[in-house]
């Protein structure tokens, strides 16, 4: 039981990563149901964002204000990134048919992986992320959880509950919801259709950067690769949890999480297949249950 409930702790922990990236699959989907394969790329150029604060500060930085300057510095980059394909490679094709911004996506996704690549000093072997969160871990009745997880998770479910929130009460939160469900009337109630896309990308594409350095931050270190497998994973949690919806997001990166860590601890040879497990899940929800644990939030437009 000790074991389990160990391995039930690392798979929340993994989760709350992938639910943070998740959302910003499910945001954009929800607005203007675009599948923006890009965005595991948006979490890697938060990581490597921070990593560049990080090498630029002085000395003798305390850790948590050097923790708060990488967030900002990744937040900053990656929602720049974010608007800058909005802008330059899916608005053109807002009214194409939907392959071509699908492939745009892919295509922006090796773009920015390759650039990191071949542009940031030494990436091309993974990178050593600062040990800023130390100490002893924490003890819960057998359990052992390290700080820098306990900070993961504690900052993930924050910032999860805070989006909720924003949507749900705020004015543009509104308008987001109405722009997702019906976005021709939503612009003659006179609602800035552009400007909720924008919003929508630079929130998903913040989440997405805090994630990435949450998880430098976690395993000490960032390589220009993590952001394909993490960002497919990230989807398979939105569609797992009901694409549009955004706590079904969230319940699907947990439950994506706590699968895959479970799956490479009980099931033969499970280290090597934890990603097939992960996808298998998602099969079968497909197959018995297509909108998701929580359903789609999308409305049918013609």
């Amino acid at each position: 039981m000790r074991q389990f409930l160990q391995q039930l702790a690392n798979g929340v922990v993994l989760g709350a990563t992938y639910g943070l990236i998740a959302l910003g699959y499910t945001m954009v989907y929800g607005i203007i149901q675009l599948i923006n394969f890009a965005h595991g790329e948006i979490y890697m150029v938060g990581g490597f964002a921070a990593l560049a604060a990080w090498t630029a500060l002085p000395d003798g930085v305390p850790a948590v204000l050097a923790i708060a300057i990488m967030l900002v510095a990744a937040m900053g980059v990656a929602v720049v990134t974010a608007l800058l394909m909005e802008r330059f490679a899916y608005r053109p094709l807002r009214h194409a048919p939907r392959l071509a911004p699908l492939i745009t996506a892919i295509g922006v996704s090796i773009f920015l992986q390759e650039a990191v690549r071949l542009f940031y000093p030494g990436a091309k072997s993974p990178l050593s992320f600062p040990r800023l969160i130390s100490g002893p871990p924490v003890s819960v009745g057998g359990v052992t959880i390290s700080r820098a997880s306990i900070f993961v998770v504690i900052t993930a479910v924050f910032l999860m509950i805070a989006l909720q929130a924003f949507v749900q009460r705020s004015r543009t939160g509104k308008a987001m919801r109405a722009t997702a469900q019906d976005p021709d009337t939503a612009k003659l109630m006179g609602i800035d259709t552009n400007k909720i896309i924008v919003i929508t990308f630079a929130l998903g594409a913040a989440l997405a950067g805090v994630a990435g350095v949450l998880t430098g931050l976690r395993f000490n270190q960032i390589s220009f690769s993590i952001g394909f497998i993490a960002g497919l994973k990230a989807f398979t949690a939105a569609v797992l949890g009901g694409i549009g919806n955004i706590a079904g997001a969230v319940y699907g990166g947990f439950l994506l999480g706590i699968v895959e860590v479970m799956a490479t601890q009980y099931l033969p040879l499970g280290s090597g297949y934890k990603d097939m497990w992960a996808f298998v899940v998602l099969i079968l929800l497909l197959v018995f249950r297509p909108a998701g644990l929580l359903g789609e939030r999308v409305a049918a437009r013609a």
